[in-house]
């Protein structure tokens, strides 16, 4: 009974927290929707070609480019000089000692570097048909590892929203709240009532853990009414990864409070883990190319072999198989936290 009534009363207090109810179900949210339109299933990257003045013998070559999606540009040679040189311009065909050339703007690789890839293959399929033959391209399909066919960015999206609110939820939600509580001297005047200790830490643990179910839910319907997307596995078996994942990172956030006695020092403490996490762990896009060593490293960090985990389960539709070593790391970070958070939990 008494562990009921901590645990009501845990919601009414973060009940009245509007700002606290923003970030945690809002901002998820919008999070998602913003992206998953922007990058939408079947939306193509507008990729322009400028053209700078009248280049010989580029007009075959852009005409291989009818069937792309580079758009060219025809501009007059000074009117592309200076688009070039305010930044505008990503790449641009221009004419050259030896006949039409490219150049890629090093500040816009991302469309520059894919424009050119494909200017480069119209070139290379021309040249082919030049010399009498017939071009011939691989033929491309575009699945996840678990066969899925999903094309929407937004179905990579939402399970690392999910990781990241947990990661949140345990470093700020429940580590920031205790140093709080410590600062504020709440923790002592709780010790003199009669109230157990262990309701009040369950009634936190509780607390939390519905609001994660709640703010997973959220996200899942929205995540299927506003792009199609739901869950390709088990529930229950994501529910157990939601909830081993829970369990990581609320401990770690009982850990790290154990070490800063003002709510200035445990920001910037949990910071030192959250972005480091929150960039390198693949909550928004991979790292296929950082170098090898980072890619190594960050998967000691317990997001990313979490987030793996949670979307071979709901992008695939895959169980545990192949992920005994990301369990690992993660029931190891969940358990060294835990026994650290015993041993500096302090209600002075």
């Amino acid at each position: 009974m008494l562990l009921i009534r901590q645990f009501v009363m845990e919601w009414k207090l973060y009940s009245r927290d509007r700002v606290a109810l923003f970030w945690t179900f809002a901002f998820p949210m919008l999070m998602l929707l913003g992206f998953g339109t922007i990058f939408r299933a079947g939306s193509t990257p507008s990729l322009t070609l400028v053209v700078a003045g009248d280049v010989p013998g580029a007009q075959e070559l852009l005409a291989a480019l009818d069937k792309t999606p580079v758009k060219p540009l025809p501009l007059a040679a000074a009117e592309a000089e200076a688009r070039w040189r305010k930044g505008d311009t990503a790449a641009q065909l221009e004419a050259g000692p030896a006949g039409p050339r490219l150049k890629v703007n090093n500040y816009l690789m991302a469309q520059g570097q894919m424009t050119a890839q494909i200017v480069q293959q119209a070139s290379l399929a021309l040249q082919v048909r030049q010399d009498g033959h017939e071009a011939r391209f691989l033929p491309v399909a575009l699945e996840s590892p678990g066969h899925g066919h999903s094309e929407n960015y937004a179905a990579f999206l939402l399970p690392g929203l999910l990781g990241m609110n947990l990661l949140s939820m345990g470093l700020f939600s429940v580590g920031m709240v205790n140093v709080s509580y410590r600062e504020k001297g709440k923790f002592r005047r709780l010790a003199v009532t009669p109230l157990p200790k262990w309701i009040f830490l369950a009634g936190q643990v509780l607390h939390r853990l519905t609001v994660v179910f709640l703010q997973a839910g959220c996200m899942l319907a929205v995540g299927y009414f506003a792009f199609g997307i739901a869950n390709q596995g088990s529930f229950l078996l994501l529910a157990l990864i939601m909830a081993l994942g829970s369990a990581c990172f609320m401990s770690m956030g009982f850990a790290l409070s154990g070490f800063a006695r003002t709510s200035e020092g445990y920001a910037a403490i949990s910071n030192a883990f959250f972005f480091p996490m929150m960039f390198l762990s693949g909550v928004y896009f991979t790292l296929d190319s950082a170098p090898r060593w980072m890619q190594q490293a960050v998967v000691a960090l317990p997001l990313s072999p979490f987030l793996k985990i949670l979307r071979a389960v709901f992008n695939d539709g895959t169980g545990l198989a192949g992920h005994g070593l990301g369990l690992v790391i993660v029931l190891a970070w969940t358990g060294g936290c835990f026994l650290l958070a015993l041993k500096k939990f302090s209600w002075a």
